[in-house]
């Protein structure tokens, strides 16, 4: 998982990602200084940083480059999501204190994504005891959330 970016990166992949095309230095340069008094050379920095850590390409044009994103945001942020999740001592409760905190256009945004995810068809299958202990689990933790709403912050205990 690659680290998080930074404020300035974050800036400047907001700008990338939003336009979904090659960019110049000169581009963001002048979008970002809508919003803050910012150089050439730290533009020219970050994007340059940013190349190097794999997050965009570039193609040379002239003396300049272009540089383009090599992935989306919505991956960018499922990469953070899952990283964080699999830290955790256990995932179905930190899945439900998460769905827990998440307003209702999130739940139903979730819930067409595993639609997609699990296509039309999709059956049920049968578990293995420990997904059945770990669901059982998730699902004592749902139920404590709804019925004690401050738990869903911290929903083992601890």
């Amino acid at each position: 998982m690659p680290r998080p970016l930074g404020e300035l990166e974050d800036a400047v992949m907001t700008r990338v990602w939003k336009w979904n095309r090659p960019v110049t230095v000169r581009e963001v340069l002048e979008d970002l200084r809508q919003e803050r008094s910012i150089a050439y050379t730290t533009v020219m920095t970050v994007l340059d940083n940013l190349h190097q850590k794999g997050w965009v390409r570039r193609e040379a044009e002239g003396r300049a480059y272009r540089y383009e994103a090599v992935s989306t945001r919505a991956a960018y942020a499922a990469a953070l999501m899952n990283d964080a999740w699999s830290q955790s001592d256990n995932p179905a409760a930190a899945l439900v204190a998460f769905f827990g905190m998440m307003s209702e256009e999130q739940r139903i945004a979730l819930r067409d994504a595993v639609r997609i995810v699990q296509g039309p068809e999709q059956v049920e299958q049968p578990r293995e005891p420990e997904q059945t202990e770990r669901a059982e689990q998730a699902e004592a933790a749902e139920h404590t959330a709804y019925e004690n709403p401050a738990s869903v912050q911290d929903p083992t205990g601890r």
